[in-house]
């Protein structure tokens, strides 16, 4: 009797203890289930984080009315609706002068004049301004877009300009503009054909005058073909409507004369620098 009061505790406790296992492992595994492991949690994913804003989004449309040289353009744009002219400045380059009425044009000036002529032309632009809008001079100082191509940076590829007039806080592309151009100066075209010319401090031309023409000139002719001595250069003459000559502008602007039209009193082309017709521009 004993012994059988004894078997039914035991198998009364083992099915408690198989009861409370049971349970346990119930509980856990509802516990599991209502618990997703981090695998099992859906990721929210935002949406994509947007590149900046081009900048082209912010760029001025315009026009070019008249290039006067490699680096200034005369532009025009409408403004509430009114068509407004402004000359510009491009920011960050230089080109040699050929506009001058004070100096020589310089080597390479006409080529980059050339240049920025056959490219932008009576051709839709678009203006990038930076931090500072305008120079001592008045001009609007920006980047100019033709198409998808920054004209500032296609100076420097071509080596018709230095990165100059690096004036904080209108900086924005100067990194980049002289990576462009170590490269140029690698490639040694055109203001980089002459060592020395191009420099921290403006261009050189006396440089040039003192290396051979072969490497001066690109266009030289050639050696093989016997040329006569240069001739001096004639002085020019007065146009035919008039015997009004100036030997300068500087001389034309001190008797008044601005702005002198092809055909006009006074009017030669050494006074033309940039060969539109005008010359002595004020």
């Amino acid at each position: 009797m004993l012994y059988e009061k004894f078997k039914k505790v035991l198998i009364s406790t083992m099915v408690s203890i198989v009861f409370m296992v049971t349970g346990c492992s119930q509980e856990t595994a509802i516990r599991t289930a209502a618990t997703p492991s981090p695998s099992a949690v859906p990721t929210v994913t935002s949406a994509p984080t947007a590149s900046p804003e081009p900048s082209n989004a912010k760029l001025i449309p315009a026009k070019i009315v008249r290039v006067v040289d490699g680096d200034t353009m005369k532009v025009s744009f409408n403004e509430s609706g009114k068509v407004k002219e402004e000359t510009i400045r491009l920011l960050l380059v230089d080109t040699p002068e050929s506009v001058d009425p004070e100096k020589p044009v310089q080597p390479f000036a006409l080529e980059a004049s050339k240049f920025a002529k056959d490219t932008l032309t009576d051709k839709e632009v678009r203006l990038e301004l930076d931090v500072s809008e305008r120079d001592k001079y008045g001009r609007l100082l920006c980047y100019l877009y033709i198409g998808d191509k920054m004209f500032n940076e296609m100076l420097l590829e071509n080596g018709y300009a230095r990165v100059a007039y690096i004036y904080p806080p209108n900086v924005k592309y100067v990194d980049k503009f002289r990576d462009i151009q170590k490269a140029a100066q690698l490639k040694g075209v055109n203001i980089w054909s002459v060592e020395n010319y191009a420099q921290e401090d403006g261009y050189h031309e006396n440089v040039v005058k003192a290396k051979p023409s072969a490497s001066a000139a690109p266009t030289a002719t050639p050696t093989a073909k016997p040329t006569a001595a240069p001739s001096p250069t004639p002085k020019p003459t007065a146009t035919k409507e008039s015997n009004v000559y100036y030997n300068n502008c500087t001389e034309a602007k001190a008797a008044g004369a601005y702005n002198i039209h092809r055909g006009q009193p006074g009017y030669s082309s050494k006074l033309d620098r940039d060969n539109d017709g005008v010359a002595c521009e004020k």
